[in-house]
């Protein structure tokens, strides 16, 4: 006698469907979750690094352009060319854009959110993620933007970056207090570079000033010194913001995203922090802060052991340091995403080594596939809520200055905190937890 196979009883779990039209409170639920969960209210959180998609206004940042002839040439691509809408003069490859997995990942998240069309797209999507990961401040960045230090044309370049700095502060600066940018140098330009500094550096939410790391370009170079100069005579901080590329002489050999996405985000910036070291710029601008952008921290300790074993062997070379390497680069800054938590070990190391107390700054990378909410800095075991402090705001309010990043109303009278001068209380006992813990990302 045959018996039937005992039938199978699934319980269907509801999911939900997260596309390009999805609300940012949506996508960003499980974050707004953690903001009671880890006591966030409580703390002064500063996002350093966050982006906002330009090419939805992208006819608007072709109109300031001040160059007639690059204006028009412009204009005339984004109306007849497919694409050109979006991209037209920049050196963006669409067909490259491998960050949403084909469709699976809503990596530009806000393409396709019902918001207001033109100026009001860029802050109400900005402010959605404010509101939903608990943020008091966030720096926003552009996107395609980033890609400019490989514009074949440096005039082009030049041109789109002074009109999208233009369009940013004139349209999205100032309507929202908690929006904050660096703005992009046109250093291929030095003088446009200057000019830049000198127009937006009293701008109350410019905190800083930053170039884009995927160049191929001497950043020891004398023609650049100038811009140092007065950057560090205006108290401006100076970013180096990483990003990818797959078509430089080792990352052609790829044939994954993800195995080019590891490198060269990090090799970038570990080529112009080295070219800055071994060219003495610490001692040439040693009141100059200099924070490096969306590369992990894996590299940091790496880079450390590295230059100090060369130097150690040939100071010859290096004239101008009077202290090794890694003793520089504990001076300076790095933004937390992507936290790579994989191996905690690794990770404790990595943190002690920069004294990440004083030197690491939160940064989500919101909207992108593999960003951080500020729970992620909470689940990180092995530190002080002092350091937990420091990291989520406190160091980038030390940074950036009170004056740019003024004490929240809500934190003014808030038996927890003294002022950014003094030390910051601590706050109470963290949910049990720890750095594997699923902290809130796509809900």
């Amino acid at each position: 006698m045959t018996v039937a196979p005992e039938r199978l009883h699934v319980r269907v779990n509801p999911v939900q469907e997260l596309t390009f039209s999805s609300d940012t409170r949506d996508m960003l639920a499980n974050a707004t979750r953690d903001i009671d969960r880890f006591g966030l209210r409580d703390r002064l959180i500063v996002d350093i690094d966050s982006h906002h998609e330009e090419a939805l206004e992208w006819s608007d940042v072709l109109d300031n352009i001040d160059d007639e002839v690059l204006r028009d040439y412009g204009k005339g691509i984004a109306a007849s060319f497919p694409g050109g809408r979006d991209y037209a003069l920049t050196s963006h490859i669409p067909g490259l854009r491998f960050q949403e997995v084909g469709g699976r990942i809503p990596h530009s998240a806000e393409r396709g959110e019902p918001v207001p069309e033109g100026a009001e797209h860029t802050y109400t999507v900005t402010e959605r993620a404010i509101e939903a990961l608990g943020l008091d401040y966030q720096v926003v960045f552009p996107q395609t933007m980033l890609d400019l230090g490989m514009h074949p044309n440096p005039r082009i370049a030049t041109a789109l970056v002074m009109a999208y700095n233009k369009w940013f502060t004139g349209t999205v600066l100032g309507r929202d207090s908690r929006i904050k940018t660096m703005l992009n140098l046109p250093i291929e330009d030095p003088d446009a570079a200057l000019e830049t500094i000198r127009r937006y550096h009293n701008h109350p939410h410019v905190v800083g000033f930053l170039i884009t790391s995927q160049r191929f370009f001497s950043v020891h170079d004398n023609r650049y010194m100038p811009v140092y100069a007065e950057l560090e005579r205006l108290g401006m901080p100076l970013g180096f913001h990483a990003g990818p590329n797959w078509g430089d002489s080792w990352t052609r050999s790829m044939n994954r995203f993800t195995a080019v996405h590891a490198m060269s985000f990090c090799t970038c910036n570990m080529t112009h922090l080295t070219n800055w070291l071994f060219n003495g710029l610490p001692e040439r601008f040693s009141k100059l802060k200099v924070i490096w952008i969306e590369s992990g921290l894996a590299w940091v300790p790496f880079l450390m052991q590295r230059l100090d074993h060369e130097y150690v062997l040939r100071t010859s070379d290096a004239p101008l340091l009077t202290k090794r390497p890694s003793e520089y680069m504990r001076e300076m800054f790095y933004t937390s995403q992507p936290l790579e938590v994989s191996h905690p070990g690794a990770l404790a190391m990595t943190l002690a080594m920069m004294d990440a107390e004083h030197t690491l700054l939160y940064s989500s990378d919101w909207p992108h596939w593999d960003f951080d909410p500020p729970a992620r800095i909470m689940t990180i075991g092995g530190l002080s809520n002092t350091a937990r402090d420091n990291i989520l705001g406190r160091n980038a309010q030390r940074l950036f200055g009170i004056h740019k990043l003024p004490e929240p109303a809500r934190l003014l009278h808030s038996p927890a905190y003294t002022s950014v001068e003094g030390e910051v209380a601590t706050n109470g006992p963290l949910p049990n937890s720890d750095q594997n813990d699923a902290v809130g990302r796509i809900s």
